[in-house]
């Protein structure tokens, strides 16, 4: 299977009052072309700092990311904006990524229209992502406030297609939603995966969720990944300590 996405020894270190704590502590991993990983751990773990590492919204203190086995942490410029076309990213909390004073169309245009699309065009190629995320199309003059949870994260789903990229990061993308919308929103997202061989990392605290979308699961704790493996084993079987109570406290 070839490697779409490479971490490599991953760490970085914050301060809580003065006092060094490691948010990610030697993390390496590997994600195929059109898999899905599942990265699962308690709020704090580093989960979500890998995903921002991964997206240039914060610096490793060292370590590596190759998307297709060229490193990217340090481009810089028209390069990094090209990554951007290949990897995309959807929040746990929609309406704080859309600018409120925007409609959601314009909000699903503008990457288009930052890269020299003409706006006919981007306006004919938002609509075409409403249809791909089942949405109507007059959604496209709604505004992230006029919308429900699910609606909104339809449209950021559909944002993060613009581009057309390879990879997409899901960080926590269904956690502020309820149960029924959340089974909504991963019915998109295998479909996705399915009808356009879309790679998926999903960080979640969700085993139900990961067993459900995910073809390998890693668990992270305290920084580091302490199991992975197959879903159903790690659930089933679980090794270390920490990934028994947490099979245990969903299961």
């Amino acid at each position: 299977m070839e490697k779409l996405l490479e971490v490599k020894e991953l760490k970085k270190t914050f301060y809580k009052h003065k006092i060094p704590f490691a948010a990610v502590d030697g993390v390496s991993f590997d994600l195929t072309r059109g898999e899905c990983l599942g990265l699962v751990g308690e709020s704090g773990c580093g989960k979500s700092t890998i995903a921002k590492i991964i997206t240039h919204l914060t610096a490793p203190d060292t370590g590596s990311v190759l998307l297709e086995g060229a490193e990217t942490l340090y481009l810089r410029g028209r390069q990094e904006r090209e990554l951007y076309t290949k990897i995309q990213m959807v929040f746990q909390t929609p309406q704080d990524s859309f600018d409120p004073r925007c409609s959601l169309g314009d909000g699903i245009m503008e990457s288009m229209r930052n890269r020299g699309i003409k706006r006919a065009e981007a306006k004919e190629r938002m609509y075409e992502l409403l249809d791909m995320v089942e949405l109507d199309r007059e959604f496209a003059s709604r505004y992230p406030h006029e919308v429900s949870g699910g609606q909104c994260q339809r449209a950021a789903i559909a944002r993060a297609l613009a581009p057309d990229p390879e990879l997409m990061i899901c960080d926590e993308a269904t956690s502020a939603l309820d149960v029924t919308v959340q089974a909504q929103i991963v019915e998109l997202l295998q479909k996705l995966q399915r009808e356009k061989g879309l790679s998926l990392l999903l960080i979640c605290h969700d085993l139900a969720l990961v067993q459900r979308l995910c073809d390998r699961v890693l668990v992270m704790y305290q920084g580091k990944v302490v199991e992975q493996g197959i879903p159903d084993e790690v659930i089933r079987h679980p090794e270390e300590a920490y990934t028994k109570i947490l099979v245990n406290s969903v299961f």
